[in-house]
């Protein structure tokens, strides 16, 4: 009996945590759009990665989408299949891959909360191994053209940010209500940056931010969308959203980065 109680739990625990994305997953299955899954391995692992390819005569650059701190969800790969949409090859890590129960990923984690404490513990030098390994892959694209741009959201805006400080070749990085390092130094790449009105624990960081990357010359670009609170990106599209504002900072952060991509 209570073997069959725990594999229940276990099962609804699963079952709530896929299921409350289930709008990101059936968006995912009506797409026209090229989508695979690839193994890159490095040192002495091996990170799973969802690549979409846009419909298109020309070789294109490549965006890293890095999600959230809830590992690779359903809603981070919709985003790359809508970069995908605009025409661009986008490449979306699990930094999970290997972390999860036996061995597994992201989706391999029995709820929302046991994914977000082990990508919580995740150790930077691994992340920005993975993330090497990743834009290496991307380079050697036959579609690809040879350009790269990193983004990403909460924990992935923050590694995003993170990451121009360790890559020399990036074109761009975009990083969603993520915190900036605290050392800027050696970013070459120009760094926008989009950010939720109501997010005092970003916002608070970007003055800073701001002036480091001002005091050495760098390009930095941030955006507040007021009202909006942190995730408004995926809140923004989430048919259980009522914040009004999450929707008009989703629609507008959109806007704003498919004018930026153009420029790649």
């Amino acid at each position: 009996m209570k073997r069959t109680l725990a594999l229940a739990i276990t099962f609804l625990l699963t079952f709530s945590a896929a299921s409350a994305q289930e709008w990101a997953k059936q968006t995912l299955e009506k797409s026209p759009r090229h989508q695979e899954w690839v193994q890159i391995k490095h040192d002495n692992r091996t990170v799973q990665a969802f690549v979409v390819y846009p419909e298109s005569k020309q070789k294109a650059p490549v965006v890293i989408v890095i999600h959230e701190i809830f590992g690779l969800s359903d809603w981070a790969r919709t985003v790359a299949d809508k970069l995908a949409a605009a025409g661009y090859i986008a490449i979306a890590p699990d930094f999970l891959s290997g972390m999860g129960p036996n061995g597994g990923k992201s989706s391999d984690f029995p709820s929302v909360d046991a994914a977000r404490e082990a990508n919580s513990k995740l150790d930077p030098d691994q992340v920005t191994a993975d993330l090497n390994a990743v834009a290496d892959y991307a380079k050697k694209i036959p579609a690809a053209n040879g350009k790269i741009a990193v983004s990403g959201f909460c924990w992935g805006g923050g590694q995003a940010f993170r990451f121009a400080t360790n890559r020399k070749d990036l074109s761009a990085a975009y990083s969603f209500y993520g915190p900036p390092p605290k050392d800027v130094s050696s970013v070459t790449a120009p760094v926008y940056g989009f950010y939720a009105g109501n997010d005092a624990r970003i916002d608070a960081m970007i003055p800073d931010a701001t002036a480091a990357m001002k005091a050495t010359g760098k390009t930095y670009d941030p955006v507040t969308y007021e009202g909006a609170g942190h995730g408004f990106m995926r809140a923004g599209e989430d048919p259980s959203n009522t914040n009004p504002a999450n929707k008009t900072a989703h629609d507008q952060a959109w806007e704003r980065w498919l004018k930026l991509l153009k420029s790649l």
